[in-house]
């Protein structure tokens, strides 16, 4: 069977040096995800990450530059390739309607200083997303995630 390849549009979200994320919970362990996901026909990106945060998070964001780029070519049903966009807060939207996926518990606001010790997937996003926020340099292209973070200090 030939795996297909499915572009996800995430969202990097910062404020007063937090992130937006998902938390989520499958057979006894947590972690956070980004907000985002499959891109649909006729849509681009920005319009993909939009729509989709307002799904998960119920919040209204302008979506900005492509950040990072991260692949999963292993392990699941499809080649992922996950697009993290730098997106501004604008407000929340009450009616929005939350749509929450499978395992999804909740949603934290992570402490940007702490990702090294946080279990965020994709991984490999943890450095370069605290390097963004200082104003550092930082990788656009980070690889396959199935190579693991080296740094993460669990």
């Amino acid at each position: 069977m030939e795996r297909k390849i499915r572009n996800s549009a995430k969202a990097l979200i910062l404020r007063d040096g937090k992130m937006a994320a998902i938390k989520i919970r499958d057979a006894g362990e947590e972690w956070y995800i980004m907000p985002g996901g499959g891109q649909e026909a006729g849509e681009i990106l920005p319009q993909a990450v939009e729509r989709e945060v307002l799904e998960e998070l119920g919040l209204a964001v302008s979506c900005g530059e492509l950040l990072f780029v991260v692949e999963g070519v292993a392990g699941e049903a499809f080649h992922r390739v996950d697009l993290v966009f730098a997106c501004d807060y604008l407000s929340e939207a009450p009616g929005a309607g939350i749509h929450t996926d499978t395992n999804q518990v909740g949603v934290e606001w992570l402490d940007v200083e702490n990702l090294l010790h946080t279990p965020l997937y994709p991984s490999r996003l943890r450095r370069q997303i605290m390097n963004y926020a200082h104003g550092l340099p930082h990788k656009t292209y980070l690889g396959n995630e199935n190579a693991g973070d080296p740094e993460y200090l669990d």
